[in-house]
């Protein structure tokens, strides 16, 4: 099974958590701005809400990638007060003819003050896990 991680990240708090998930799952986990070149089963998407949805960039990236190269989307972020993105990446690659697992990996991320150290180790462990749950 092919897998790739890709991330948005403004605080660092998706970032942590991709690198996480990578570890898990045996690759590297790089920004959006590093295009899905080679096929993969599997996509692990992170981003986070930012001015109440998703940044145009995570939209730009999903638009962008090439249905016949990318099985399916996996999910995964944190947000200071939203939930999940799921819905709005959902969206973003359905236009974009690739398929979403139902399942996801949402936790609270720490901006200016609110939920001071989250993702903390506790939720790193659990987004690991998650991800190797759905590769095996």
């Amino acid at each position: 099974m092919k897998i790739a991680v890709r991330y948005y990240t403004k605080t660092g708090n998706t970032k942590r958590l991709a690198e996480a998930v990578a570890k898990a799952v045996g690759v590297e986990a790089l920004p959006i701005s590093e295009p899905v070149t080679d096929p993969v089963d599997i996509l692990f998407l992170g981003n986070s809400y930012y001015a109440f949805t998703i940044d145009p960039e995570v939209r730009r990236f999903v638009a962008q990638l090439n249905k016949e190269k990318v099985g399916k989307i996996v999910n995964f972020g944190s947000a200071a007060m939203l939930n999940s993105t799921y819905k709005k990446v959902k969206a973003e690659a359905a236009k974009a003819g690739i398929p979403m697992d139902e399942r996801e990996f949402h936790c609270k991320g720490e901006f200016k003050g609110i939920h001071k150290g989250k993702p903390d180790a506790a939720d790193l462990a659990a987004v690991a896990a998650f991800a190797a749950e759905i590769v095996k």
